[in-house]
């Protein structure tokens, strides 16, 4: 197979994800701190993350579907591997040939894994006020869970990220949770959870956002590092004459005689339409604003005072993920889950 490079690349800072895993580990008290990877590892490579987090000490990894936990095999020693989405009619083949657990988040999962999970232990999803998955806690709580070999137990919170009451009403509620329904371990926070405090924490943190740069809550501010940064290789350098237009709609008109960066990137790639009028790149430390409409797989740049640039030069994104989120709308999930296959993943 012939080895093609390509024109986008996303250069992917190992010791920043490490870095940024140690620091939620060390917010979520005695708690061990386990790893969100679904989505493909929130766009980085979900593979990748769980060998650089394993090396670091990371025991416990959090995918969503039985797809995405086959992907991970085989697993690296010593890790457990969580299911979230817990078990359909056409999961369980995969339930109980691979070496993972399911979440159980309903009446009905429980029913399908007690018959056919030949007593393997799972770990539960119980409900306490985000109403999306879980069994309520009514159910959970009056028989619907005996007889199973729980390892871990968890709920989600549904407004971490803000300052709402309804943060510790759920807190509340989970610990009634933990003092009826018996399991190993007790898992309640997110990447935002965790910076609510150690009371959080209980047993198992399960961070996603925060470990791959984002910014759950302002008390993750200076403590979070960026690992993630997109690069696109300029694919042409034009003059555009005074009072002409670039691009779709003629959204931009050159105010000067100007030299236009043409770059290997658009919608197509996750870098969408929202991110014009705000969105740049920089070019050895040239600021380079985008302008005119992102198109499907071209984005031009104003590289008028960008210097000696020259066609094949690599310009790096703006993309500090809680101030492009600001300026674009997108949420900084959004911004890293986005991100599409033709960028080739580098770590560095």
């Amino acid at each position: 197979m012939i080895a093609v490079p390509s024109p986008l690349r996303l250069y992917l800072d190992r010791e920043a994800l490490v870095a940024n895993w140690r620091w939620l580990a060390a917010q979520g008290g005695a708690a061990a701190c386990g790893a969100a990877l679904k989505a493909d590892g929130y766009g980085l490579g979900a593979r990748d993350v769980m060998r650089h987090l394993a090396a670091a000490g990371c025991r416990d990894f959090f995918v969503a579907t039985w797809a995405e936990a086959a992907a991970l095999m085989p697993l690296p020693a010593g890790v457990s591997l969580s299911v979230l989405h817990g078990v359909g009619a056409d999961d369980m083949v995969a339930a109980r040939l691979l070496p993972a657990r399911p979440v159980l988040n309903s009446v009905e999962q429980v029913r399908r894994w007690r018959e056919a999970g030949e007593g393997r232990p799972c770990d539960v999803m119980v409900d306490t006020g985000m109403n999306r998955l879980g069994l309520r806690a009514e159910a959970a709580l009056g028989g619907a869970l005996d007889g199973l070999t729980i390892e871990t137990l968890l709920s989600h919170l549904a407004s971490a990220d803000e300052d709402s009451p309804q943060n510790t009403q759920q807190l509340g509620a989970f610990r009634a949770l933990r003092d009826g329904i018996p399991a190993r371990r007790y898992s309640l926070a997110n990447s935002a959870g965790i910076c609510l405090g150690a009371d959080y924490g209980f047993d198992l943190t399960r961070p996603g956002i925060a470990l791959y740069g984002g910014i759950p809550r302002g008390e993750a501010t200076g403590h979070i590092r960026q690992v993630v940064f997109p690069a696109a290789r300029v694919l042409q350098l034009r003059t555009v004459p005074t009072g002409e237009t670039v691009g779709y709609g003629t959204t931009w008109t050159a105010a000067r005689d100007s030299r236009i960066a043409v770059a290997n990137l658009g919608y197509a790639d996750g870098y969408l339409r929202c991110h014009a009028g705000s969105g740049g790149a920089t070019w050895q430390t040239r600021k380079l604003p985008l302008i005119g409409r992102v198109s499907m797989d071209l984005t031009t740049f104003d590289a008028s005072d960008a210097g000696s640039i020259v066609e094949g030069d690599w310009l790096s994104l703006d993309y500090d993920l809680p101030i492009v989120a600001a300026r674009s709308g997108l949420s900084q999930y959004e911004l890293l889950t986005g991100l599409g296959d033709r960028f080739e993943r580098v770590w560095r």
